[in-house]
């Protein structure tokens, strides 16, 4: 077994104090998520982990893509009959989660999901390359299949039949929003002292700040 035990490092490349904050955690984020995107040391700003919880009630964590957000929330796309999808549509509820570690910095999102109008959909469809298209309508995701060759001559088919035509988007494809009711903004620190900064959603529709212990 290996020790992990002295594997540490010092987090000291920021801090994140309330008077610096914005009031509302979607302009917080924005500032953040321009930070990353500018950071050549962090790859995929926009990469982010999807939580949702499965029948035996045990969490199932991927990556996906962020593709846009607007204070209504976070917008990503994927296969409705995926896990994920089986998942959102019984509990129309996820954990979103960003981690930049050039920036020493996460941020938590718990949401409430609702699939996004079919025009939207149709829209960010058909602005992907053709063979994303393709590989969309031939992967019938998280479903088990025979072998890698099976997709393979899958797309081999429709790269022929869609050779000189628009792919249609599949019906089961599309995507969803997420909508914040808690927002946790964590900016590593050090001696472990981390600041913690927590956004949740009143009734009314404000946002309530509190700062949590690390």
């Amino acid at each position: 077994m290996e020790n992990l035990h002295d594997k540490r490092k010092v987090y000291e490349k920021s801090q994140l104090l309330e008077s610096e904050i914005k009031q509302n955690p979607v302009e917080q984020f924005r500032d953040w998520f321009q930070e990353a995107s500018e950071n050549p040391a962090v790859g995929e700003a926009n990469a982010m982990a999807i939580s949702t919880v499965e029948e035996d009630g045990c969490p199932r964590t991927r990556m996906v893509l962020l593709k846009s957000y607007t204070h209504e929330g976070f917008i990503f796309y994927t296969n409705y009959d995926s896990r994920k999808g089986k998942s959102i549509e019984k509990t129309h509820k996820a954990c979103l989660h960003f981690f930049w570690p050039a920036l020493e910095r996460q941020i938590i999102i718990k949401a409430d999901l609702e699939k996004i109008a079919e025009n939207l959909s149709d829209g960010y469809f058909h602005s992907r390359p053709k063979g994303s298209q393709l590989g969309a309508v031939v992967s019938p995701q998280s479903a088990e299949i025979p072998n890698r060759e099976y997709l393979e001559e899958k797309l081999y088919q429709l790269e022929e039949k869609y050779a000189e035509t628009e792919v249609p988007r599949p019906e089961n494809w599309g995507g969803y929003i997420a909508k914040p009711y808690e927002i946790e903004f964590w900016q590593g620190r050090p001696n472990r002292l981390h600041d913690r900064i927590l956004y949740t959603l009143t009734k009314d529709f404000d946002w309530k700040i509190a700062r949590l212990a690390p």
